[in-house]
C-alpha cells in the first residue's frame, strides 16, 4: 500500500507540514510507510509548502500590516519565486490580532516582492490569501516605486485612510518587471469595487464598521479614477475584472503590473508537483481545518480529489458540516473529524490537534489493507 499524505494547514493550530507529520506518524504505527506533500492554495502557508517541496527559504524583513518591522521569508527555486501576503502583512501580523481597517497596508507585500526580484526570477507567484488591508494595493505599489499625491502635489502615505485624497499617481520610477511572469494565486473572484467588491465583502472581516466600509469603497473608487487621470486608461477595466478585489485590492494592483490570475488550488498543486507524487499511489490522505459545502466549489481538497481520481481519497478535518450523503460526490471515501475523538475545542490547541491526527492516522492505517513499503 503506497500512501500519499497531502494536507493543507489546520488554520490557527498546525501548519500543513505539521499535519502531514502527525498523520504519517500514526500510519507508521499501523505499519504503513507514506510520502508527505504539505499543500497550500495561495493562502497562509504557501511559502512554507513550497519550501517543504524543495524551494529555498530566504529570510527578509518587511513592514507588517500596521508598519511594525517583522521577519518573514520568501521561497525561491530556480526561476520561480513565491511571495505571500499572510506572512508579510496579513492578518497574522496585526499586533495582538487587533484589526486596523483603515490603517493596515499592503506595503510589506511590495517590499517582499522587491526582495524576490533580487533573485532575478522569470516567474513571480503572489499568494494573496489572508490579507489585513483594504488599500487597493496602494501600499504594494508604493513599495515598488509608485508615488501617490493629493491635489496640491503632496505625497501621500499608503493606506486605506488616504485613498480618498489621491489625485495623481506616478509610476515613472517604478521597478521594471519586463520579462517577469507575475501570477496571482488565489480563489477570490470579486471585482475591486461595488456591492461584491473588496471593501463591501471583505472589509467587515478586517474590522471595518459600516461607515468605514463606505469610506474605503469611496476611496478605492477614487484610486481608480486617479489612475485613469494619471495615464492608466485600463484601470477601470482591470477594476471590474474577476479577482481584482482579492487581498483588499492587491489583485487589481498586480494586474496593473501585468499579472494574470489563476486558481490558487490548481496552481499550487502543479507548482508542488502533485501529479508526480500521485504516481503509483494507492491512497491519498488529505485534510484541512474545516470542510463544508464551500469545499465542493473550487476549494483545494475537492480539486485534489478530482485530480487524484480514481485513486481513493480520505479526508481529515477539525470540523465538517458537509453531509455524509455528499462525501462521494465531493470525491472523499471518508471524512474523519477531530470532534469524533474529543469534546474539547481543538481550534487553538496544537498539541491536542497533533495527538488526534496521529490517532486518526493510525486508525486509517489499521482499517486499510496494507503492505509496508519503503519510500526513502
Amino acid at each position: 500500500m503506497r500512501v500519499l499524505v497531502a494536507p493543507d494547514k489546520f488554520k490557527g493550530s498546525l501548519t500543513a507540514t505539521e499535519v502531514a507529520e502527525h498523520l504519517a506518524i500514526g500510519l507508521t504505527a499501523a505499519g504503513i510507510d507514506s510520502r508527505r506533500l504539505p499543500l497550500a492554495d495561495g493562502g497562509d502557508g504557501s511559502v512554507d509548502a513550497a519550501v517543504a517541496t524543495g524551494f529555498t527559504p530566504h529570510p527578509i524583513t518587511v513592514a507588517g500590516a500596521t508598519g511594525t518591522p517583522r521577519r518573514a521569508h520568501i521561497a525561491v527555486n530556480g526561476a520561480t519565486a513565491v511571495v505571500e501576503v499572510a506572512n508579510t502583512c496579513g492578518l497574522l501580523t496585526l499586533p495582538r490580532g487587533r484589526r486596523a481597517a483603515l490603517d493596515a497596508t499592503s506595503l510589506g507585500m511590495g517590499q517582499a516582492v522587491g526582495h524576490a526580484l533580487r533573485h532575478n526570477p522569470s516567474r513571480l507567484v503572489l499568494a494573496m490569501g489572508g490579507s489585513a488591508s483594504t488599500d487597493g494595493g496602494m501600499g504594494m505599489l508604493a513599495a515598488l516605486g509608485f508615488t501617490f499625491a493629493d491635489a496640491d502635489g503632496r505625497q501621500l502615505r499608503a493606506g486605506g485612510r488616504t485613498l480618498p485624497r489621491i489625485h495623481t499617481v506616478d509610476g515613472s520610477r517604478a521597478v521594471q518587471l519586463s520579462g517577469v511572469e507575475i501570477v496571482v494565486a488565489g480563489d477570490v473572484t470579486n471585482p475591486l469595487t461595488g456591492p461584491t467588491g473588496a471593501a463591501e465583502v471583505y472589509g467587515p472581516q478586517k474590522g471595518a464598521s459600516a461607515s468605514e466600509v463606505r469610506f474605503l469603497e469611496t476611496g478605492i473608487e477614487n484610486l481608480v479614477d486617479a489612475f485613469i487621470r494619471s495615464g492608466f486608461p485600463r484601470a477601470r477595466m482591470l477594476a471590474s475584472a474577476s479577482g481584482a478585489g482579492s487581498a483588499g485590492g492587491m489583485g487589481f494592483a498586480a494586474m496593473l503590473l501585468g499579472a494574470r490570475l489563476v486558481s490558487g488550488a490548481e496552481y499550487f498543486l502543479d507548482l508542488l508537483d502533485f501529479d508526480r507524487y500521485l504516481a503509483d499511489t494507492d491512497l491519498v490522505i488529505t485534510g484541512e481545518g474545516s470542510i463544508d459545502e464551500q469545499t465542493e466549489h473550487g476549494k483545494l481538497l475537492a480539486i485534489l480529489a478530482r485530480r487524484a481520481h480514481p485513486v481513493p481519497v480520505v479526508a481529515v478535518a477539525g470540523h465538517c458540516t458537509l453531509p455524509r450523503s455528499r462525501w462521494a460526490q465531493a470525491g472523499f471515501g471518508r471524512i474523519y473529524t477531530l470532534g469524533e475523538y474529543t469534546d474539547r475545542d481543538t481550534a487553538t490547541d496544537p498539541a491536542l490537534t497533533g495527538a488526534l491526527l496521529t490517532r486518526i492516522g493510525q486508525e486509517i492505517g489499521r482499517t486499510t489493507t496494507a503492505v509496508p513499503v519503503t519510500t526513502g
